[in-house]
């Protein structure tokens, strides 16, 4: 049945169901004469003659009740059960008829004893646990000493059902929500549509459909596509998060028929949103296994990577981001008028991003609300925005503001770190127009291998570039992404290069030791996986659409064989004196006040330029707490606190910097 049935529908439903709850009284009424009794007057039972109460099969839209029957396949004593039960809520003298045949005027509940004893075709399974009635929780018991005498109420939601009246189920709204598509799918997503449905339509009537995993990092296109394919099917789609199944299995089972119930009122189907799932929770994802393999009815599976069933059919699709080509048409068609001033930086958009259509006009809505002269720029980072929300839950977004300027290396360095930038900004010249791509698919990321001691600049380097490239830039910690146990190294790797994907955002990965090291010689089941480890990372770098650095404070603890595949490295050396006075110089913002500082004199501190910068920041704050500029007692003061911090000892020379 379905809410968009018509009013004459509802009132011939209506008719229908009070015809068939008054061919019931009338089975009670003439018990009641046969046992000496006498009905209330004028609680006569009236059936419309006009209405069958069987089953219809005559090609008219069918009664709830008839609905109902046919799905979960009710004997006739179990209908009339459901009927009875229904109509001491709906009819008060059938009430006060069960309260006289009861011999109790409180008691208007009938018991299963009264059905045995008053309706046709009686049979005692009608209430066994796995029968419908019970399975389904379409009849509530309440406690009594025997099953007989077991008073029976109908369960609010099917007599809410049987009157014409459809909702979901209170106890399931909390945890699942009724889906509607956002848009029209992409050719691709649309293809891959069309063959689900025709799967399903294809399955055997009296088979259990496959379950459907829809994989990949688009969730709400896999949404779209299982909206498109239920809405082909003549179905509702519902979907639920995986951590909303419990996993107690007394309450999983319980759940799992609830579920089973709705999917029947409402021709819904279920799909369940594994993206979130955490892979460690062996709890939480077998009882999600469990819930699939139990229960009936279309069950979809949207999910970052495959989940393996072992008791139920399943196939599985990959969902990719709609085609450079796709997401084109989509930015034409969200940006309107606007799009044809853009000219090129419609194919750098779908050069860099790899936007969801809900992504792509987010933005749009996004850039084209932001009152700015420069709207190419308002809309680079309004899908810079949208690409982050994945990347953000893994590792660290940092907010790059360093520009060239603040950048003091050699000059070999700094050369090679505008090679990088280059090569980023050109890959789509390079790689697509000019054919490269189509020649091999190895190595068109561009990675990079950062090395030096601590605080000689690597992270800053990481964010000019970032901020030159106009690119979020995200810091992972890979002694925090190594794991322990076996293989999940590389999925901790692949959550976060999938994530990142969408945007090409820069990823620093820091502390590379912690993966790589001198591990081609295999001694043992631990280099060999460590090995593997490496390569993964490796091969995701070199397919990368972005920029990848790997930063590492002993470049010789690095296997040669695995510098090969990084295509650039630079060697962050320890300032010497001219680039340390240097840096002095242009460590303090131009609002900072100073007195006589001399740059020279600081050069002869041995620190690096990240030791410069807390000296710095130190000395600033102690100016400020003094109400002064920041002079060279300010400085001396910080570099002591800096000293104890590092635990260095400071030397006579280093002293002469602050004698005179």
């Amino acid at each position: 049945m379905s809410p968009d049935h018509p009013v004459n529908w509802v009132e011939t439903n209506q008719r229908h169901l009070m015809a068939a709850i008054a061919a019931v009284k009338q089975r009670l009424e003439s018990h009641a004469v046969r046992a000496g009794l006498k009905p209330e007057a004028g609680t006569a039972a009236q059936p419309d003659a006009n209405i069958n109460t069987d089953i219809q099969s005559d090609g008219r839209v069918p009664s709830a009740l008839e609905t109902l029957c046919a799905a979960f396949r009710l004997s006739p004593f179990e209908r009339d059960i459901l009927l009875l039960c229904a109509g001491v809520e709906l009819d008060s003298s059938l009430a006060a008829l069960v309260s006289l045949l009861s011999g109790d005027a409180q008691r208007c509940n009938p018991t299963f004893s009264l059905a045995l004893a008053t309706l046709p075709e009686p049979h005692w399974s009608a209430l066994t646990p796995a029968a419908p009635l019970r399975r389904f929780r379409m009849i509530d018991l309440s406690e009594s000493p025997t099953l007989t005498s077991c008073p029976l109420k109908i369960d609010e939601r099917i007599l809410h059902y049987l009157t014409g009246i459809q909702y979901l189920d209170e106890r399931l709204n909390p945890l699942i929500e009724k889906f509607r598509s956002s848009g029209e799918l992409t050719p691709s997503h649309e293809k891959i549509a069309r063959r689900i449905t025709d799967l399903c339509a294809q399955t055997n009537i009296d088979s259990r459909l496959p379950v459907i995993q829809l994989c990949g990092n688009d969730s709400q296109s896999k949404q779209d596509i299982a909206a498109s394919v239920c809405s082909a099917l003549g179905l509702n789609l519902c979907i639920m998060k995986a951590g909303n199944i419990p996993s107690d299995p007394i309450q999983l089972d319980g759940f799992l028929r609830l579920w089973e119930r709705e999917a029947f009122l409402t021709q819904c189907a279920l799909l369940i949103d594994c993206s979130n799932s955490d892979p460690a929770d062996k709890i939480q994802n077998s009882a999600v296994i469990r819930f699939i393999e139990m229960t009936g009815g279309m069950i979809l599976i949207a999910s970052m990577d495959r989940k393996r069933l072992e008791q139920r059919r399943q196939v599985t699709f990959d969902i990719e981001l709609p085609s450079p080509a796709e997401q084109r048409s989509l930015w034409i068609a969200a940006l309107g008028n606007v799009a044809t001033g853009l000219n090129g930086q419609l194919d750098q958009l779908t050069s860099q991003f790899q936007l969801s259509p809900q992504d792509i006009r987010s933005s749009c809505d996004e850039a084209l609300g932001v009152a700015t002269d420069d709207g190419e720029l308002a809309l680079w980072n309004a899908c810079r925005r949208q690409a982050r929300p994945r990347l953000e839950r893994l590792a660290q977004l940092i907010e790059p503001v360093a520009s060239w300027d603040d950048l003091v290396l050699p000059a070999v360095q700094k050369e090679t770190l505008k090679a990088v930038a280059m090569h980023v900004r050109l890959r789509r010249q390079v790689y697509e127009s000019w054919g490269f791509a189509a020649k091999s698919a190895r190595g068109l990321g561009v990675s990079a291998l950062f090395t030096g001691g601590s605080g000689t600049g690597k992270t800053l380097a990481a964010e000019v570039l970032a901020n030159d490239l106009k690119l979020d830039l995200f810091r992972i910690d890979l002694s925090q992404v190594v794991n322990k146990y076996i293989g999940e190294t590389e999925k901790n790797l692949k959550r976060i290069f999938d994530a990142a994907d969408a945007g090409g955002a820069i990823l620093l990965f820091d502390e590379a030791d912690a993966l790589f090291g001198k591990r081609s010689e295999v001694k043992d089941s631990h280099d060999r996986y460590a090995n593997i480890e490496v390569s993964y990372l490796l091969q995701r770098m070199e397919s990368y659409r972005g920029l990848a650095i790997l930063t590492t404070n002993m470049k010789d603890a690095l296997d040669k064989a695995f510098l090969r595949r990084i295509r650039f490295i630079v060697q962050f050396p320890f300032p010497d004196a001219t680039q340390r006075a240097e840096i002095w110089r242009r460590i303090f913002p131009v609002e900072t006040p100073t007195d006589h500082l001399d740059w020279e004199r600081l050069s002869l501190l041995q620190v690096a330029g990240g030791n410069i910068r807390n000296i710095a920041l130190s000395a600033a704050f102690l100016a400020a707490d003094s109400s002064r500029p920041v002079d060279m007692t300010c400085i001396r003061q910080a570099v002591k606190q800096e000293y104890v911090k590092i635990e260095k000892q400071i030397s006579a020379s280093e002293m002469a910097a602050f004698n005179g």
